[in-house]
Formats: structure tokens, C-alpha cells, sequence
């Protein structure tokens, strides 16, 4: 998409702008610009030429002079990304050319059959073909018009499908506008795949289990069921990609002008051209079908190597004239047909069982067996998840197990071999003490893991760090989770005290990091010390303790340590504080290591006082708020301030505590469950201004 000549120069106007430079009327689209370069580079060819602070320093130029200037914002604007909320629903549209199914194949023969019948249907003693992956991820189609993405369908019926668009506009892989004007393009439909990649899948499923949910089988059941959410802002945190590959439908600006793509080939390398990311760099091309073959043997032996899933191969006849000639039935096109890749399963034996500790606390069994072959991976380790998951595939220590590679990332436990069993077999126990700090577990009623809530546990601590320090929570800037990561392997960093104890200066043996970068990180470690309370209380991590949680409890408290003495019953008095939070509260303060750790925390010198515990007054006062949708005239973190500063308060939950739900644009679930609760005035934007004026 960029010759070497436009990336040296957008590189250097990175460079200006990063070096203070400001946007103004006349120079806004050039900054646009060079994000646009920017997220092409990550997100399209993945090999960055910034870091990701320096990508975020140019992006909040970008949206501060939009907020300043809102009338110069544009629709292919990076910051237009953004999440608009929740979606009531996703409304039916039709596709403007039907989405037809693949005829899949899973033999030699298969081929062979197709071939002969394109040969017989365009009259050819060879047919040239492109061979490109079959995607593991949930089908999209996507129209532009005047360059501009104006819609995103799900495949539905085919005939139909869900409206996304809003899902699809935070997936970063997939331009806002692109330059089809340039190649004659009034109007295009663009089929192709949304997916999430093994690395990406991973994290995802290891989110899942901490939570002590069952990860997904593949990574297609993520993409699909992410394109589903209907808060976009979870969706833009997937980290989904988007696959293009096929044009179904043209509008020519130009009538009269010659057609510019001949063949499948010379699409791919247009999309990929204009910043789609198209499988251009998979794609083989090939004459006969004996070369097909050739290249799926090849393919199949290196498929584990590709960074995302794929169950086989597509083949399509390279020329679009003859793709026209060979025409389509009512179930799928002549010119193209998937072949499928074998299952993947195999036995084994399961040998023993270790419990891992995950950064929540979380207790994972995960099953060790005798190491077998599974579509070219040796697999040894299994997870199996909980308690209740063991009972549910009955389980035993030295059971013979079919396993499978579902969706070929994770392998998973079928079933049990139960009619192999000789006697020897004995159930799996579940530890009552923490694996690694021997801490007492702990299960809620309504879940089915067991937890860890000693906060020093090793196995939990360079994820507690890394929430500690984050931006939301103490914010000590230039302690990102790399370098937590680092510090931690270099015994520079033990707990969440010795973030407050580190000797930095014996950093300056470390790669990136001189004199001042330094003095910067010393200085904000220092600073970070007199953060409000509520920081505090949120860095600690406790589980169910949001950033709103947190603020309510520090406005009941006057020392940290005050809440050692709150029962559960005291801590559900307070706004926003249920059931299950205050058993968790009351849980974390009641065990004497973290306890301890507080007390150290505060002899280093972090303040724990709380300057909230007097209530500011206002025309608010005693009043309870609660913000969901889109606000259009400003921002929901300036009226949630507002309301703060008027003697309100903010809850993050619908509840009978709440009096106020000031309902923006695309209110969601949050909405509907107010208006069950009669006590509740529900207000729009415009209300809520009038009531704040007051």
C-alpha cells in the first residue's frame, strides 16, 4: 500500500508530530494521515515502526482537537473507531449479492472430480487456480461507497444478515475508507472472514478459565460470538482481525471505462494494495489440478506454522470471465470449492494431575499425559478446568482418554475410556490449602472454581503488579507490563511493596534505560505514593472492586485500614457494594498476609488516608447516579465529575439504591432493568442538564 518513498516521509512527519508539534485547521488530515500509516503497519502487516506510547501520544492530539473542533471531524477519522455503547439490536439487511456456501471436498478425488467438470464446462484442457487458506472465523461482507465503510453484515441466511457495523468499525484491520475512486469504484461488496489468531485466542480462553469458565473450542466460536456483543467497547478489546477476499458486487463510477481486474489474483492484490489485509501473501497460483494437489500436501504439513487457525484450503479458478462462465448453482458457485483438512484425535493415557494458580487466584487442574502426536503437536498437557468439569467428564488418574485439537489450538478431553478401566484408576482430589503459598482456598456458591485470595501469592504476583502500577489504577507511568515482566526476572521486583523499594538505579545496566528515564520513573513511583485513596483500593485488585467501588469505598472510610473492622452486613449498607462484593471485600481484609502487605504499603510511605470521608455538598446531595448509552453534548466522565462535585454519588450497577439513570443514545439492558424498578427516574441527556443548572 505504501512505497518506500511514502513511508521515509511519513516516518518523518511522525517524527514532527511527536516532537510537539500541534494540529490546526490546515494541517488535521496529515495527522490522520500518518495514524492511518501507523495502524496499517501494526494491525495489517504487523511490523510497527512506533512504539505503542508513541502511537497513543499522536492519537490524543487527534482527539483533542476534535473535541475542540467537532465540526472537522471526519467519518474515516481514526478516532471514529470508537465505541457508541450499547446496540439495541442488530437490524436484518440484505446482501446485494446472495452469499453463497463453498462444495467442500476431502480427497484427491474430490478434486479430480471438480476439476474435470470446470474443464468440461469452459471447453479448457487447463485451468489456472489460486489456493488460498480457509479461514477459521465467522463470515462477513462489507459495503463501501464514495471510498467510506457504510455497512457490515453477518452471513445469515445468505440472503440476509445481521447489520455489525458498528462491531466491524473497531476491528483496526479494516479501513474506515479506503481509495476505490482511484480504480474507478463507485460501490463494492467485500466478502471475507473475521477471526481472532491463536496468540490472541489464547489469551482470551486463559481469561475465561481464571474466571472458572470452560474456554471456547476454537477461535471461531470467539470471532463469531464477539461480532455478537452488543457493547461495542468489549469488542474493540478482542483484538479481532479481519480477513478480505472476495469482491461480489461493483458499481462502476465511470461506465465507460475498461475493467481494470481480470482475475481472482489481481483482486487480492488491489485490496491488500488499498490496506485490506488479504491473504495475498498465502495465495498460491497454479496451473492444473495435479498442481493443486501438490501444493495442499505441502500446505498441510506447515499449516501449525500459520499465526491463525484455518480447516483447509480454497481453491478458485483464477480468471473472473471464466468464473462467469462456469456460473454457480443455487447452493454454491462452479469455480470454487474447499477442501477440508482430517480431524485431529488421538488416545492417551492420563498420568497425573497438577493445580496451577492463575493471576486471580483461580486454581486450574490441568491433566498430564502420556505425550501423543495430535496433528504434529506433542501434546502432554491438557487443562481440565474445574471441579465440576472433572465430575462431568468422569475423570480418573491413569484413565485411557480420546483428546482432540478443536478448532487445532487447544487440545480438550472427549470422553473418558471407561470400558478400558482395570482397577488401577483413582479419583482426582482437589487441594483445600493454595498450591504455591498454602493459603486456605475459597468457592462462592456460584461458581465452580476454588481461589487463592492471599494477594502475595508468587503465582499471582507480576499480574497483580502490572494491575497495580496501570493507568488506572496508581499510574506510575514507565511501568508498563514489559518492564514489570523484566523487573521481576531480575529480582528487582518481588511484591507490590518493592514497587516502592526497587533500587532504580541499578537499571542503568539495562538496555533503554539512561539517566533520565530513570530520574522519570523514580520521580513517578514517588508521585505515586499521595494518589487518593480510591486508586489505592482499586490497584489492590480485589476482586469485584471497580474504579466506582472503590470511589464508594473510600468515602466511607477514613484510613484503609478501617474496613479490617466492616462485616459483610456493613459493607452491603454502602451504595453499590451487593452480596458478592462484600464477601469479597470482607474475605480479602481478613487475611492477615494482606493485611500485611497493607501495613507495609503505608511504612513505605503510600498514603492511605481518605479525603472523602465528609461528603461534598450540593444540589445533589444524598442522591444516586447512574450513566448508560452515548451522551452527545459531553463527555460521561465529565458528568460523572459533575455529579460528584454537586454532593452525588455514582453507582456502577441498576439497583434499588439507585434514584437517577440519565439514559444517552443506545441505552442498553441497564435501561430496561430501571424501568422494572418504579423508584428509579430515569433521565435523558437533556434532563440531566436541566438538573445540574439548577
Amino acid at each position: 500500500m505504501y512505497n518506500q518513498e511514502q513511508i521515509l516521509l511519513l516516518q518523518q512527519d511522525t517524527k514532527e508530530w511527536l516532537n510537539d508539534k500541534s494540529p490546526n485547521e490546515n494541517n488535521i488530515e496529515a495527522l490522520r494521515s500518518v495514524l492511518k500509516f501507523h495502524e496499517y503497519r501494526y494491525y495489517v502487516e504487523t511490523n510497527p515502526l512506533i512504539s505503542d506510547y508513541e502511537y497513543d501520544l499522536l492519537y490524543k492530539k487527534l482527539v483533542l482537537f476534535e473535541q475542540q473542533n467537532p465540526l472537522l471531524i471526519t467519518k474515516d477519522s481514526p478516532t471514529q473507531r470508537v465505541g457508541v455503547g450499547l446496540i439495541k439490536d442488530f437490524p436484518k439487511v440484505q446482501h446485494l449479492v446472495p452469499m453463497l456456501s463453498l462444495e467442500n471436498s476431502y480427497n484427491e478425488e474430490d478434486l479430480l472430480d471438480w476439476d474435470r467438470k470446470a474443464k468440461e464446462l469452459s471447453g479448457l484442457n487447463e485451468i489456472e487456480y489460486t489456493i488460498e487458506p480457509k479461514f477459521d472465523g465467522a463470515s462477513i461482507s462489507l459495503v463501501y461507497e464514495n471510498n467510506v465503510l457504510v455497512r457490515g453484515v453477518t452471513r445469515g441466511d445468505g440472503e440476509t444478515g445481521d447489520d455489525i457495523t458498528p462491531n466491524i468499525r473497531q476491528i483496526k484491520s479494516i479501513p474506515l475508507s479506503a481509495a476505490f475512486s482511484n480504480h474507478n469504484i463507485q460501490q463494492i461488496e467485500i466478502r471475507g472472514e473475521v477471526l481472532m489468531n491463536k496468540s490472541n485466542f489464547k489469551k482470551y480462553n486463559d481469561s475465561l478459565m481464571e474466571e472458572g469458565l470452560p474456554p471456547l473450542a476454537n477461535p471461531r466460536n470467539a470471532a463469531a460470538g464477539s461480532l455478537r456483543i452488543k457493547d461495542t467497547s468489549i469488542v474493540g478489546k478482542r483484538n479481532l482481525e479481519g480477513f478480505l477476499y472476495h469482491v461480489s458486487y461493483i458499481s462502476k463510477t465511470d461506465e465507460n471505462k475498461k475493467e481494470t481486474l481480470h482475475s481472482h489474483s489481481d483482486i487480492l492484490n488491489l485490496l491488500w494494495d488499498l490496506g485490506f489485509k488479504s491473504p495475498k501473501k498465502e495465495m498460491k497460483l497454479v496451473k492444473g489440478i495435479a498442481s493443486v494437489i501438490n501444493e495442499i500436501n505441502a500446505f498441510e504439513k506447515q499449516r501449525d506454522d500459520l499465526p491463525y487457525e484455518i480447516d483447509g484450503l480454497v481453491i478458485k479458478v483464477n480468471d473472473l470471465h471464466l468464473q462467469d462462465q462456469l456460473g454457480m448453482t443455487s447452493h454454491h458457485p462452479r469455480w470454487a470449492i474447499a477442501y477440508k483438512f482430517k480431524a485431529r484425535q488421538a488416545t492417551s493415557q492420563l498420568l497425573s494431575v497438577e493445580f496451577q494458580v492463575g493471576r486471580t487466584g483461580a486454581v486450574t487442574p490441568v491433566a498430564k499425559i502420556q505425550p501423543v502426536q495430535v496433528g504434529g503437536v506433542t501434546v502432554s498437557s491438557i487443562s481440565i478446568h474445574n471441579e465440576e468439569y472433572i465430575k462431568e467428564k468422569q475423570l480418573k488418574i491413569l484413565d485411557h482418554i480420546l483428546i482432540e485439537r478443536s478448532g487445532d489450538v487447544i487440545p480438550q478431553i472427549v470422553k473418558s475410556l471407561i470400558d478400558l478401566r482395570n482397577g488401577s484408576e483413582s479419583d482426582i482430589v482437589f487441594p483445600k490449602t493454595c498450591p504455591v503459598c498454602k493459603d486456605q482456598l475459597f468457592k462462592t456458591e456460584e461458581e465452580a472454581v476454588w481461589r487463592c485470595i492471599n494477594i502475595n501469592c508468587k503465582a499471582q504476583v507480576v499480574e497483580r503488579i502490572i494491575h497495580f502500577v496501570s493507568k488506572d489504577a496508581m499510574d506510575i507511568k514507565s511501568f508498563g507490563e514489559a518492564n514489570v515482566r523484566k523487573f521481576f526476572e531480575l529480582g528487582l521486583l518481588k511484591d507490590i511493596p518493592s514497587v516502592f523499594e526497587m533500587d532504580v538505579h541499578k537499571l542503568n545496566s539495562i538496555e533503554g534505560f539512561g539517566a533520565k528515564s530513570i530520574q522519570n520513573l523514580a520521580i513517578a513511583i514517588e508521585t505515586s505514593k499521595d494518589q487518593p485513596l480510591h486508586r489505592l483500593i482499586y490497584a489492590l485488585g480485589i476482586r469485584y472492586v471497580g474504579e466506582t467501588t472503590a470511589k464508594m469505598l473510600a468515602q466511607h472510610i477514613s484510613h484503609l485500614t478501617d474496613l479490617e473492622s466492616y462485616s459483610e452486613e456493613q459493607l452491603q449498607s454502602i451504595d453499590d457494594v451487593g452480596v458478592k462484593v462484600a464477601k469479597s471485600i470482607f474475605e480479602f481484609f481478613h487475611n492477615a498476609d494482606n493485611i500485611e502487605m497493607i501495613k507495609k504499603l503505608e511504612a513505605l510511605g503510600v498514603k492511605m488516608e481518605s479525603h472523602s470521608i465528609v461528603n461534598k455538598t450540593g444540589s445533589l446531595s444524598g442522591q444516586t447516579f447512574l450513566f448508560t448509552g452515548t451522551l452527545n453534548e459531553m463527555k460521561r466522565s465529565d458528568a460523572e465529575t459533575k455529579v460528584e462535585e454537586l454532593g452525588g454519588k455514582l453507582l456502577s450497577g441498576v439497583s434499588s439504591k439507585l434514584n437517577y439513570l440519565i439514559a444517552g443514545a443506545d441505552a442498553g439492558s441497564k435501561l430496561e432493568k430501571a424501568k422494572k424498578i418504579p423508584s428509579i427516574k430515569i433521565l435523558s441527556e437533556q434532563d440531566f442538564l436541566k438538573l445540574i443548572l439548577k
